[in-house]
């Protein structure tokens, strides 16, 4: 799966506070991810947070023409 670092993973569950939404800080063996609910940060493995992706939400960058 391609997740890069800045995207924002939509989950299938919510963060206990209310949120599904997570910023990726970090990616590697394990992913660093901030809910961006409570703003709270999480070091997570790899597999099990790719298996909880519902969707992938990134910026579009803009190419020169």
């Amino acid at each position: 799966m391609d997740v890069q670092v800045g995207d924002v993973l939509v989950m299938k569950k919510n963060h206990p506070c209310g949120d599904n939404r997570f910023m990726v800080l970090r990616v590697g063996m394990d992913f660093k991810i901030r809910c961006m609910g409570c703003q709270r940060e999480v070091m997570a493995p790899r597999a099990k947070v790719e298996k909880r992706i519902k969707k992938i939400l990134r910026e579009q960058k803009p190419e020169n023409p």
